[in-house]
């Protein structure tokens, strides 16, 4: 029975087993979650999403098991819990294009593995499955977070 709710949780309940993309098609699950968290205070949403992340290592962990310890693609906990850290705190991005742009730059970033992400896979486990996708998203949220600002700036000007 726990194995089985493991897997559900792991695979983003089975849509890490896409046959294209699976980190996509998991990571889908972010975007109602980080909506939701967004209708909270900030100090609320990180809490929340620091609780998430710590309950992904052991699911991400115990999951790795059945692929020889490897992030195997299907294992998408680590991918839905993380991206609301990209827009923790932003309250632009409960607006609709600003939550796509958010979920586009943190896939991008995710699936790129660029310095210092890639760095997060010399780590082993769960913790090491989870951590590349926390230190995304944190990238991406730099990243938004600018936009964001320099979108509000020049709209300013406008006005």
């Amino acid at each position: 029975m726990l194995d089985t709710l493991n897997f559900w949780l792991a695979t983003g309940f089975g849509l890490g087993l896409a046959p294209v993309a699976p980190g996509t098609f998991g990571s889908l699950i972010g975007l109602p979650l980080a909506w939701w968290l967004l209708g909270r205070p900030t100090g609320q949403q990180a809490a929340i999403i620091a609780l998430m992340l710590v309950a992904a290592v052991p699911v991400c962990h115990i999951a790795a098991w059945h692929y020889d310890g490897l992030d195997h693609g299907s294992i998408v906990a680590d991918e839905y819990v993380a991206f609301p850290l990209a827009v923790l705190g932003l309250k632009a991005a409960r607006h609709p294009l600003v939550l796509a742009l958010a979920f586009g730059v943190y896939r991008f970033f995710d699936a790129l593995k660029p310095p210092p992400i890639h760095l997060a896979e010399y780590v082993t486990g769960g913790l090491g499955i989870v951590l590349d996708d926390v230190i995304a998203a944190l990238v991406s949220w730099l990243v938004v977070a600018l936009i964001v600002m320099l979108w509000q700036r020049w709209q300013q000007k406008i006005v």
